[in-house]
């Protein structure tokens, strides 16, 4: 019986990840998904938000995506998105002026705006703003 799932972590632009997993866990439509070895098979959507791999060595790596799909197979995780990178990675002073961005353009609504694009881009960021928190939080511990 194996104790390990693949994970695969892959962007538009390259694969981020690759590798032996023990748990994965990502923000679904519906909530948080908690994926362990033997998992039922299935797909659904993501949200813009946090990818946790607890690797083998319980060492847990996280990744921002912006949305995308998962995919669960019995032995695999696929992560497919438009776009995948490493917290450590983000750049949290960009993330904050696509925020208060996106929130300015929501205040501000004119005919010119589109709304829907501005909640969109509002999400990002702030997904990419939590993402940098959890990862700050788990460095404490």
């Amino acid at each position: 019986m194996s104790h390990t799932i693949r994970c695969d972590i892959v962007s538009a632009e390259a694969e981020i990840f690759h590798g032996e997993a023990t748990m994965v866990v990502a923000t679904g439509e519906l909530g948080e998904l908690g994926i362990t070895p033997r998992h039922a098979p299935l797909i659904t959507r993501l949200k813009p938000g946090h990818v946790d791999v607890v690797l083998v060595s319980g060492e847990r790596q996280q990744f921002y995506v912006s949305g995308g799909i998962l995919e669960v197979q019995p032995q695999v995780v696929t992560v497919l998105a438009d776009t995948a990178v490493r917290a450590t990675d983000l750049d949290e002073a960009a993330a904050q002026q696509a925020k208060r961005e996106a929130q300015e353009a929501l205040a501000n609504r004119s005919d010119t705006i589109d709304v829907a694009e501005a909640q969109a881009k509002l999400a990002e960021a702030m997904a990419q703003l939590q993402a940098l928190e959890r990862l700050r939080k788990n460095l404490k511990h």
